[in-house]
């Protein structure tokens, strides 16, 4: 999937969460995340600083759906991951035999082919630990990070309904 889809796709509550956590946490990662969108959009940031924050968000997911946003729309979920769910991300990343620094950067390439049993045991061991919904999203982001995913987590987000995004 393409982050435009996913945004189609997801629960705009996991939006919300998302949204919720750069203003807590990094509000210069909102900040740029409105202005780029609304420059994008021919329109002045100070249009949708306006809005309640509810219609911001609304108006930001509605966006991201585009597929002109979809640079933007990964490396906010990128970000998302590897600063608010490092947990996650390392224990997939040990699941997998993946070496990585602890807060979810990987040292050296990707590998080529995920082996399943190793999958397997990493998803369940994520959707124990996890909001499905949640895992379900990083696992799609995660495939994102090799030029038409794995074959084999690809079948797994198609088949498995507890990695539904919605």
């Amino acid at each position: 999937m393409k982050p435009h889809e996913i945004y189609k796709a997801i629960d705009p509550a996991i939006v919300t969460q998302m949204l919720d956590w750069f203003r807590s946490n990094d509000k210069n990662v909102y900040k740029h995340c409105v202005a780029t969108l609304a420059n994008a959009r021919k329109l002045r940031p100070v249009f949708v600083a306006k809005k309640s924050m509810a219609d911001q968000y609304k108006w930001i997911l509605q966006t991201l759906q585009l597929r002109a946003s979809d640079t933007l729309g990964e490396h906010l979920l990128q970000a998302w991951f590897m600063a608010g769910h490092q947990a996650m991300l390392g224990t997939f990343c040990d699941a997998l035999g993946i070496l990585h620094d602890g807060k979810g950067s990987i040292h050296g390439d990707l590998p080529k082919a995920l082996d399943d049993a190793r999958l397997d045991a990493g998803i369940e061991k994520l959707l124990q630990d996890n909001e499905p919904k949640i895992v379900a999203l990083y696992l799609h982001v995660f495939n994102m990070q090799q030029d038409g995913g794995w074959d084999n987590l690809s079948q797994r987000l198609a088949n498995n309904p507890h990695l539904a995004l919605a």
